[in-house]
């Protein structure tokens, strides 16, 4: 068994400050060589969606896949606003302007979705097929007027020239072929517009959600999209006509993300077919198909892995999916491997193509809709010319339906939801004792995706004991701790007094681990007095402080992407999620020690909702908490590169919702003079509730104080 610091027995208390220090504290307190900075991957280039290799590496086990699953589909959820899944309205489309061909109808259809946001689209039907039928859903991607894109008559041309088409109908019109090759092969088919195409015209494409208030209310656009995609599959599977146990959901590009989105929180969804999208390389470059947390760790394979054992086939170009069958499916295989089901995965690349959904390709994925779909076909489906629908006549709206009175635009519907959320998150706060378990399961589980954090067991811990010496007074160990696997380096040290009690102090300070001390180099008086009654304190360097900064800097934050935060979140911790998450890496390292019987978090100054936010996530892993909220609310952040700002914050009640987490266990908030109310109330009524131990104080509480208050 290792020990945190040497051959010492120690049991952790946490201490969190803000004061600045000077040379000699940070001389004193140094783990690595004077400008050296620690060997830690989040010091490199942030991940990027453009990066060529997303990695992911899938479980060996099914049970431990399984617990993946569930995670990353809970992930899912949280990056996209859709958790706990909103209540979504009963499908009561409109559907009027039959067309009709030789073996099938096309109507034109528009039903609601979000409040004041409309779903439209176009339903295919073929004609005379009794029964209940499979039917496909059918999102299209980022085509030119989406579904009435027509590359017109000389690209028409090309494309048959380069063998992408043999027909002219369809080398214009390749989205209604698809939609007419699936019709004649005997499915329903519905075709639904990406918001701000075609006729989703309330919002702009990519407009309204770009700012700090959506971020901070997890409201995105693809979000919107994703919660379009199940309202559309309400619609399909209320259908008459359609057999609910064969639904099929393809789409590609864009459309193929959607694909994979909804296939990945929707268990209707009989099979499914991602064309050009699914790789281990560029993951989506629109913003329609990033958001806040949605690949941290995780690539656009993971979330299709999600549709496993399903039958999922997919189709690759001369694009980012060039390589996807040695990139992406041999993963995807080891998954299906898990359920007996390696058969129900396919891929195959067209090089020879560039990015499409063309005839070559749709004809495959017609096979694999026949397969699994159980549509019967004996002979592989190949189209046939067809009458296109000049793109004015599938328009959904005329003057006899025009767009409902209702209908919002962006700030309207921000507006809405906001309202939605808010009343979300009261129902969740606990009336009584036994409602806690609902408050701390749903909230837990967004806290988890948002800081991409907890406690590591031993088992995922590391370390490097650096130095030890000894001090007039008391005897100071020096290591550096991460999680396996992560690539990084956490500057640690321990202060132990010769009359050690089996309790520790760790004080993180907002500068790191230097402010445990005197400009003169020697322990302040708070943590003197600490040692002085036999506690152990720590001190630690998180993120972005102490010697994670050159000497003479000040810390370089990573700058968002000023055209979409999202485009960096959704692959990159935020400077504050990375400093809880040190936090925690601490504690854990901390009770490697299997004589640890007591932690005591404190938490102080600017530093002190790190420590607030630490002690929701920790359990029971810490004792008395002492902590100063500093006056701040998640309502202050109005800028992306603030380091405080935490995408989803607002929606799951801000800093005391979260930090509500840790009812029952004891916990002391100072500093609460300027906390808004909103943000602080949660805090109160959750553990009112849970019946736990919480005071409040409004002036701010310095390490003194703190230290006075631990000590009593």
């Amino acid at each position: 068994m290792k020990y945190l610091v040497g051959g010492l027995i120690l049991v952790s208390a946490i201490c969190v400050t803000d004061v600045r220090g000077a040379d000699k504290a940070a001389d004193v307190s140094r783990v690595l060589p004077a400008g050296q900075l620690p060997a830690d991957a989040r010091l490199g280039t942030p991940r990027h969606l453009r990066d060529k290799n997303h990695p992911w590496a899938p479980p060996a086990t099914k049970a431990a896949w399984l617990r993946e699953a569930d995670a990353i589909r809970k992930q899912v959820l949280v990056s996209t606003g859709l958790w706990p899944l909103p209540p979504r309205p009963e499908p009561k489309p409109t559907i009027h302007g039959k067309i009709d061909r030789d073996d099938y109808t096309v109507e034109k259809v528009f039903l609601p979705s979000a409040p004041g946001h409309y779903v439209t689209g176009n339903l295919y039907r073929p004609k005379n097929r009794p029964g209940r039928l499979p039917a496909v859903l059918a999102p299209h991607g980022h085509w030119n007027q989406g579904r009435f894109y027509d590359a017109g008559e000389e690209a028409a041309k090309k494309q048959i020239e380069g063998d992408d088409e043999s027909l002219m109908s369809a080398a214009r019109y390749p989205l209604q072929a698809r939609m007419v090759g699936l019709a004649r092969m005997g499915c329903v088919v519905f075709h639904y517009d990406m918001v701000g195409n075609a006729d989703s015209k309330q919002i702009g494409h990519t407009q309204g959600f770009r700012d700090v208030e959506a971020l901070s209310r997890l409201q995105n656009f693809m979000g919107l999209q994703t919660y379009n995609s199940l309202c559309a599959l309400d619609f399909l599977a209320s259908l008459p006509d359609v057999d609910t146990d064969r639904i099929g959901v393809s789409g590609s590009s864009g459309g193929g993300t959607q694909t994979f989105m909804l296939c990945a929180i929707d268990p209707r969804p009989a099979a499914a077919f991602p064309a050009v999208m699914v790789s281990t390389n560029m993951q989506g470059g629109c913003i329609c198909e990033n958001a806040s947390y949605l690949r941290l760790g995780i690539n656009n394979v993971a979330i299709a892995a999600l549709f496993a054992p399903r039958p999922l086939g997919m189709t690759g170009a001369n694009d980012w999916t060039i390589d996807i069958e040695t990139k992406g499916l041999p993963e995807l295989k080891q998954v299906y491997s898990l359920f007996g089901a390696q058969e129900k995965v396919d891929a195959k690349a067209f090089p020879q193509f560039g990015h499409n959904y063309n005839q070559v390709a749709r004809e495959r994925m017609y096979e694999w809709m026949n397969q699994h779909l159980k549509i019967g076909r004996e002979t592989p489906y190949k189209e046939t010319d067809f009458e296109p629908i000049p793109p004015a006549e599938l328009s959904v709206f005329d003057e006899a339906h025009p767009l409902p009175e209702n209908a919002s635009d962006a700030a309207s519907l921000r507006e809405a939801v906001t309202e939605y959320q808010k009343q979300m998150f009261d129902s969740l706060l606990p009336k009584s004792q036994t409602d806690v378990a609902k408050y701390e399961e749903t909230i837990r589980a967004a806290a988890n995706v948002m800081l991409d954090t907890g406690v590591p067991a031993a088992m995922d811990l590391e370390r490097e004991d650096r130095d030890t010496a000894h001090e007039s007074g008391y005897d100071i160990y020096k290591l550096l701790v991460g999680r396996k696997g992560a690539q990084e380096q956490v500057p640690l040290i321990a202060l132990v007094s010769p009359d050690f009690n089996g309790e520790a102090v760790f004080c993180v300070h907002a500068d790191g681990k230097a402010g445990l001390f005197t400009e003169d180099g020697e322990p302040k008086s708070a943590v003197q007095d600490l040692l002085d009654e036999g506690f152990a304190v720590v001190g630690a360097d998180l993120f972005l402080t102490g010697e994670f900064v050159a000497e003479g800097e000040k810390p370089k934050y990573p700058a968002l992407d000023e055209n979409y935060a999202g485009y960096t979140l959704a692959y990159n911790r935020s400077v504050l999620a990375n400093r809880v998450r040190d936090i925690l890496t601490v504690i854990g390292t901390m009770v490697e020690d299997e004589n640890i019987n007591t932690i005591h978090l404190i938490g102080t100054g600017e530093a002190g909702p790190w420590a607030m936010l630490a002690r929701g996530l920790a359990g029971k892993m810490v004792d008395k908490t002492i902590v100063d909220a500093n006056g701040f609310g998640f309502e202050s952040v109005t800028s992306i590169n603030d380091p405080m700002l935490l995408a989803g914050a607002l929606k799951y009640g801000g800093l005391g919702g979260l930090t509500a987490l840790a009812a029952p266990a004891e916990l002391t908030v100072a500093g609460t003079q300027g906390v808004p109310d909103a943000e602080l109330q949660p805090l109160k009524t959750v553990y009112d509730a849970a019946q736990g131990k919480l005071t409040l104080i409004d002036k701010k509480l310095d390490m003194n104080g703190a230290a006075e208050l631990l000590l009593k």
